[in-house]
């Protein structure tokens, strides 16, 4: 396969956070044209629903948090895929969280997930997609750019996602391969549905027009294309685009246009104390 081939067929992909939303999708999404999948994640009826739908891809449990568990999962896939092309760098989760008065648990739990999930799955890939058809994909979020009351762990995390995949990028050039970043507002996953699903947000959201949920046909549909080009930049919806750029200006448009409602917000979530978007592991991996 040439280095600038946008051919997805028989590409070897391993995609974590796949038992579910964007994962589980992807992952069948790159299957129907003709990729070989291997998927990972915490909920192994889910992971082998995905597999059978696959033609049994290989599959394995894993708390990204645990840098063994990443290693061994890594493995896993080159072992039964015979090597690897791409990794997507998948798994996260979100929860609300206001900075002042807010569950550290959150936080800390949140950017164990996101940014040391993350490196450990760069780490561990990176070794065997390091060659001209290679490619690394970290999930990130408009979150990394623009950033919303009681998204302070969200945002902070996938601000260092994107920190991330920026520098892999930077480092894998002299083998060839290539890493990008996936920018996606919110998709009609259970994570958009759930993270938005508390009365903090319905608070602070009410009558807002910034809260738009996007279907998750255009984020799969974003990430083949960008996946088949190695793609430095892949964003869904397609207003995210000129955002990212646009950044610093848009920040204090989005700060004055919180403040309408923020007070009530942040005394609600306070006390609300909602559940991580994807159930995590009870204690230390």
């Amino acid at each position: 396969m040439s280095g600038g081939s946008r051919s997805l067929a028989g590409r070897r992909v391993l995609v974590t956070g796949g038992a579910r939303g964007i994962g589980a999708a992807l992952a069948r999404r790159l299957y129907q044209r003709g990729a070989r999948v291997a998927v990972v994640g915490l909920e192994p009826e889910l992971l082998a629903d995905v597999s059978a739908a696959c033609g049994d891809a290989p599959w394995s449990s894993c708390d990204v948090r645990s840098r063994a568990q990443v290693d061994a999962a890594v493995e896993m896939a080159v072992d039964r895929l015979g090597g690897l092309d791409v990794v997507v760098a998948n798994a996260g989760v979100a929860a609300q969280l206001p900075l002042v008065g807010g569950d550290p648990d959150v936080f800390e739990r949140t950017n164990a997930v996101n940014v040391l999930g993350t490196y450990y799955t760069l780490r561990a890939a990176a070794p065997h997609i390091s060659h001209p058809s290679g490619y690394a994909l970290v999930i990130a979020s408009l979150a990394a750019a623009v950033h919303a009351p009681l998204l302070g762990a969200y945002s902070a995390s996938k601000a260092a996602v994107e920190a991330l995949g920026n520098t892999l990028r930077v480092e894998l050039r002299p083998s060839g391969a290539r890493a990008g970043v996936a920018y996606f507002a919110e998709l009609d996953t259970d994570m958009t549905s759930r993270g938005f699903g508390t009365r903090a947000a319905t608070a602070l959201l009410h009558g807002s027009r910034l809260h738009r949920v996007a279907s998750l046909e255009v984020g799969v549909a974003a990430l083949e294309r960008g996946i088949a080009r190695r793609s430095r930049r892949i964003v869904a919806p397609g207003w995210v685009r000129p955002v990212l750029p646009l950044r610093m200006a848009v920040q204090p448009l989005l700060d004055r246009r919180f403040q309408r409602g923020l007070v009530d917000a942040l005394r609600i979530a306070q006390a609300e104390r909602p559940p991580l978007t994807t159930p995590q592991p009870d204690g230390q991996p």
